[in-house]
């Protein structure tokens, strides 16, 4: 293989950050036509298209995101021999992009992305959304894994594989009381009010099916999709809440909360889900289980 042509490189570069081939020609006073070349020429040495109709847009292929993110780091560099011979030197950093449901427990993504923390050669892109969106971007390689707490549909076409990572009971949470008498889980339901996750949790459609087959319907006081809501109603408000602990992890620690019972019927499960590359982000096999990516 030839040596890379860095002048097709950064043709590539700018039709990525500008926004297409159109906008790229008017800023670097080409014609589209010889951008396009410029790109096939790329293409062609590398041996993988850069990217792929969508409409009337250019979307980037998987090869595309892995040459962006290696274009990024070549042209960064020389920021940094500029800004070095300036005597304001850059540190060069790899980057991970997150996605995480938009209720998921942030102790947990904390949890999981602690060994990248504070690392100065890794910078850290985490996006919030809903599971469609996080997903269609993960096809989309704008994402290198999603955080739910349920794992992503998959039949036999899917390229998307689901980590398990961990799966945690659920408690019942609350201030702490003035009697020492233990709570009777679930009779006293019948009169002690009660904070839920929305109809959307895995784990409030299994505690309903508790409460069902126990014949009680519950006090509710607030249904939260949001566990950080959750978290600091159950602060705040008497009666008890239905969470997974590590959701209240510091409040349990400090005794601001204390655990009531635990259902041991219900468990909350967190999943990591990549999309199968053929060049998966490295950083992953640092926080993915057995290394795999």
């Amino acid at each position: 293989m030839r040596d890379l042509n860095y002048n097709h490189l950064r043709y590539f570069w700018a039709v990525v950050h500008a926004g297409g081939l159109t906008r790229a020609a008017a800023m670097m006073n080409l014609s589209q036509s010889a951008l396009s070349v410029q790109i096939q020429k790329l293409e062609h040495q590398i041996g993988h298209p850069l990217f792929e109709r969508a409409g009337r847009k250019l979307v980037l292929t998987e090869a595309g995101r892995i040459a962006l993110d290696y274009a990024d780091t070549v042209f960064k560099a020389g920021e940094e021999l500029m800004s070095t011979l300036r005597g304001q030197p850059l540190a060069t950093r790899q980057v991970l992009r997150v996605g995480a449901l938009t209720t998921l427990s942030r102790n947990f993504q904390l949890e999981f992305l602690r060994p990248l923390v504070g690392r100065a050669d890794v910078e850290l892109i985490v996006r919030s959304g809903n599971i469609r969106d996080l997903l269609a971007q993960l096809e989309a390689h704008a994402l290198d894994v999603v955080l739910a707490n349920s794992a992503a549909p998959r039949d036999a076409r899917s390229s998307l594989r689901n980590h398990l990572l961990n799966e945690q009971p659920v408690s019942l949470v609350g201030r702490p009381r003035a009697t020492r008498r233990k709570f009777k889980f679930p009779d006293d339901l019948r009169s002690e009010p009660i904070l839920l996750p929305s109809l959307d949790s895995d784990i409030r459609v299994a505690f309903d099916r508790v409460l069902e087959l126990a014949g009680i319907r519950p006090i509710i006081l607030a249904e939260v999709d949001d566990m950080a809501m959750l978290r600091l109603l159950a602060r705040e408000r008497e009666g008890v809440t239905l969470v997974p602990p590590i959701v209240v992890r510091d409040e349990l620690n400090t005794g601001v909360l204390v655990e009531h019972c635990r259902i041991e019927d219900v468990t909350e499960t967190f999943y990591a889900i990549v999309q199968k590359r053929r060049f998966p982000n490295r950083l992953l096999s640092e926080l993915l289980p057995a290394g795999k990516g």
